[in-house]
């Protein structure tokens, strides 16, 4: 069957899969609402298109944090790769700087720091989960600024994980003859079997719920790459972020993983936008799997997105060619929006070529 897009990844990963490992990759919290929601709120928003401007020329590129892009579309953190394809994160590092754009490797990952950069040159962010023992992680960071990552793209929303009922269910474990490679040496890497999802128990265990404010401070203190703060979704929060010098936002929900009944990243977006006042970029995270949803998302005020999902469910079908193909793709779905939109760089991407529920008509209906 020929791919033609991003969705169809994710049939043929549910196909191939063990059920544990694909449930845990396509799950939500609770009731999943919002994981539905990540989805259909971006099918709320319209377009205004522009007409009869010259579009023979169209320019994707973008900067992020002085970082040139070949696109305003970058991989998110996700777990585990190795349940989806025996490369893991080798297979995405490969596929993503192929594509010239960034990856984001999870600190839960099945390939370490180390392995990730050896694949050869790219842009890479680190994501990290701050651990009860501070000197894990600051082990963890110096490695992946060792190792050539250039920012670090801290998850503030998991002071515990979120109830994923699949996983309950599933007994969720980390398949033999895999580990957490950056937590191999400090005796952190296995996540075994227990009564319940093993990954919960092991966050139990690990993770510092007593993690705030101050402790950006103190990450920055221990080093000097720029902080993302992943998890933000108000814009109370939005104004603290930039207050305690965050080098950007990443207005995300977990891919829905964790507080059920929060918005969907795409309606939260602009509220979080509005509340920086340009004092630093906003990214949006949750929900993308077509290049009107970037489009949407960039007309809405973010510098970027990141997928999670596309990127597992693409490595599952078909390794690193899989991830290139779903890059492409995505790609060449926001070029042609930008085409039809009126659109020939991301600068002339504005409010204006979207409507959304909450904006006041922008045409008042004939007289009766």
């Amino acid at each position: 069957m020929e791919i033609t897009n991003v969705m169809e990844y994710q049939k043929i990963a549910k196909e191939k899969l063990p059920k544990m490992v694909y449930d845990y990759y396509a799950s939500g919290a609770e009731d999943q609402w919002t994981l539905q929601e990540n989805r259909n709120a971006f099918s709320r928003i319209l377009f205004r298109p522009r007409i009869l401007i010259d579009v023979s020329k169209i320019d994707v590129s973008t900067t992020v944090l002085g970082f040139n892009i070949s696109m305003p579309i970058m991989v998110a953190p996700t777990a585990m790769q190795k349940m989806a394809h025996p490369d893991g994160e080798l297979a995405t590092a490969r596929a993503t700087s192929a594509a010239g754009t960034i990856m984001t490797l999870s600190s839960w990952a099945t390939c370490s720091v180390e392995e990730v950069a050896s694949t050869g040159p790219g842009i890479r962010f680190f994501q990290l989960y701050v651990y009860k023992d501070r000197n894990v992680v600051r082990q963890l960071v110096k490695r992946a600024e060792e190792a050539g990552f250039k920012a670090i793209a801290l998850t503030v929303d998991t002071p515990r994980l979120g109830r994923r009922e699949s996983d309950i269910k599933n007994r969720f474990a980390l398949p033999r003859g895999l580990t957490l490679k950056n937590f191999e040496g400090l005796d952190l890497g296995k996540i075994d079997k227990t009564n319940d999802s093993g990954l919960a128990s092991y966050v139990a265990g690990q993770v510092d719920q007593s993690l705030s404010w101050k402790d950006i401070k103190w990450l920055q203190s221990i080093t000097s790459l720029p902080i993302l703060v992943k998890g933000v979704i108000t814009a109370e929060d939005a104004r603290i972020a930039v207050e305690y010098g965050a080098a950007g936002i990443i207005v995300s929900n977990h891919g829905a993983r964790q507080l059920d009944y929060v918005p969907a990243t795409i309606m939260a977006l602009e509220e979080v936008v509005k509340a920086v006042e340009g004092r630093l970029p906003v990214f949006l995270d949750g929900g993308v799997r077509r290049g009107t949803d970037v489009f949407k998302a960039l007309a809405l005020g973010a510098s970027g997105v990141f997928v999670g999902r596309p990127s597992l469910f693409s490595l599952a079908a078909d390794g690193e060619a899989g991830v290139r193909k779903m890059l492409q793709m995505l790609r060449d779905e926001f070029e042609l929006t930008m085409a039809l939109s009126g659109c020939r760089s991301l600068r002339e991407i504005s409010r204006n070529h979207i409507k959304t529920e909450w904006d006041f008509p922008h045409y008042l209906p004939a007289k009766l």
